[in-house]
């Protein structure tokens, strides 16, 4: 067997084991369980409350995440390797030890205040929407810094050589030609916080009709065997994140720079 047969084994080894996990919903999928399911006032509620987070904690994301990945891509800077590093902390800290972390935070004197004086976090939306901008915050950096390190530096330098500002270079060479890599850092972040789990059930809970997100949802179903309910809103889920990946795989082709 060549080398190349036995690479693209395991290639479908590896979705083997995926599909087989996603096949095996449909041994519970029942469809009389999938209408009353989709009618269900509280299912709509953590679809909406889901997107309308994930929304928002993405759009927060991509606006830090744009001047943040400029200038790690362009300059040199004190400290930069350790912002470099930090990025990628919700990564190697597990989601619910973000979660912690969070509620640590505001019962702490300085989180204390900030919720006396300006916004309640938990329990509440916006501590969903936050425990989604930190999970996501820091990998929306990184896929766009790789975008913009596609970039030659000779196309900006060219700009400014022609009376161009750094800020006119920025908005007219830069930005444009990483649209597409910002547009998949966009469209995956907001999968990933659809899809966030266990930073979001720490610090705003998993109250029904106020704090249940669709990956809340499914939890809350299976720790009371509700195995068919759960099987529907995972399978929502699943579809939602495979269509996310195939508009990002059909945005990201032929993006390539001279």
């Amino acid at each position: 067997m060549t080398f190349r047969k036995i690479s693209i084994a395991f290639s479908l080894a590896t979705f083997g084991i995926y599909a087989l996990l996603i096949l095996s919903l449909f041994y519970f999928f029942r469809g009389e369980t999938l209408w009353d399911t989709l009618r269900s006032e509280r299912t709509l509620f953590s679809i909406r409350l889901s997107i309308v987070a994930a929304t928002i904690s993405t759009l927060l994301s991509v606006l830090i995440a744009i001047p943040s990945a400029f200038a790690l891509s362009r300059y040199d800077f004190p400290g930069k390797r350790a912002v470099d590093t930090i990025l990628e902390l919700p990564m190697i800290v597990s989601p619910a030890a973000l979660g912690a972390m969070l509620l640590i935070f505001f019962n702490n004197p300085v989180g204390l205040w900030i919720q006396d004086h300006g916004t309640q976090f938990v329990f509440t939306f916006y501590g969903i929407v936050l425990a989604q901008f930190l999970t996501v915050c820091g990998v929306t950096t990184r896929l766009i810094k790789a975008a913009m390190d596609e970039i030659p530096c000779r196309y900006e330098a060219v700009a400014r050589t022609l009376g161009a500002s750094p800020w006119r270079a920025f908005v007219t060479i830069t930005l444009p030609l990483s649209k597409r890599g910002i547009y998949a850092a966009l469209i995956l972040s907001w999968a990933k916080a659809l899809g966030e789990f266990g930073a979001t059930i720490t610090i705003a809970g998993s109250m029904a009709m106020k704090t249940e997100t669709l990956p809340i949802a499914i939890f809350m179903r299976l720790s009371s065997a509700e195995i068919e309910g759960s099987v529907i809103l995972i399978l929502i889920l699943v579809s939602i994140g495979l269509s996310i990946l195939y508009i990002v795989r059909l945005i990201s082709s032929g993006a390539s720079y001279a």
